[in-house]
């Protein structure tokens, strides 16, 4: 109880001093479920919506959401398109190099591989991951063979086509591509690459990082941000 009167009380100081930047723009990819997707009333949706509605909320800020293809999500960050990245992007020392990033929001989700065979050797295969991912970064990093597409839903049609033998990507969003084709399979094997997720900010908001930072915090204390993890089965809780 003591810590989370320390962190109601910073965080409501750290919202009077972000609250001089009249909207917040938050950006995310809008084609990621669950982490976030558009509904059928084209919104923003899912984990990272209500996550995100809820963060600005409990700072006191006015938010609107933008969307972005993911290839470009970071240069447009730091031209000035929108403020913060909250789009399922893990926390990595190459990303950290161009902008700053709150304190993760969920932990690291484990990366598997839904394949065309369940015998599938992925040292042999064709893989394919999302452009600019860490699981892109991974199958690179050990040799492998990879296609790179620009959008999630490509890498699961490559697989469909032949283009490729497996996608490698988070598991909460594999499960609910495993739903709507069934003709495809989850390999046993999976991946644990990465640093969490954060929000991912200018390094010049400093202010606006320390206001999220202390929302994140504020979740984590009163156990409401592993309530909205287990609803959204995006990752293991904290």
């Amino acid at each position: 109880m003591k810590t989370l009167a320390i962190t109601t009380a910073a965080l409501a100081m750290l919202a009077g001093a972000a609250s001089a930047q009249d909207v917040v723009r938050m950006g995310t990819e809008g084609a990621y479920p669950p982490w976030n997707f558009l509904n059928d009333a084209g919104e923003v949706d899912g984990f990272e919506r209500e996550l995100g509605d809820e963060l600005c909320a409990r700072a006191e800020l006015t938010c609107e959401w933008v969307t972005n293809d993911w290839d470009s999500i970071i240069p447009n960050l730091v031209s000035g398109n929108y403020d913060t990245i909250i789009a399922g992007m893990s926390i990595t020392e190459e990303r950290d190099e161009v902008i700053d990033f709150t304190q993760g929001y969920t932990p690291p989700d484990p990366s598997s591989y839904l394949a065309r065979s369940a015998d599938l050797d992925v040292t042999e295969a064709v893989i394919t991951a999302q452009t600019g991912t860490i699981q892109a970064a991974f199958v690179a990093e050990q040799g492998w063979t990879l296609v790179e597409f620009a959008t999630p839903e490509e890498t699961i049609s490559a697989v469909r086509n032949g283009e490729a033998d497996a996608v490698l990507a988070d598991k909460s969003f594999l499960d609910g591509a495993l739903e709507s084709n069934p003709d495809l399979v989850m390999l046993d094997r999976m991946e644990q690459i990465g640093g969490g997720v954060g929000m991912g900010l200018r390094e010049s908001d400093t202010e606006l990082l320390e206001t999220f930072d202390a929302a994140i915090q504020s979740m984590k204390d009163d156990g409401s941000l592993n309530a909205l993890i287990e609803k959204w089965e995006v990752a293991s809780t904290f």
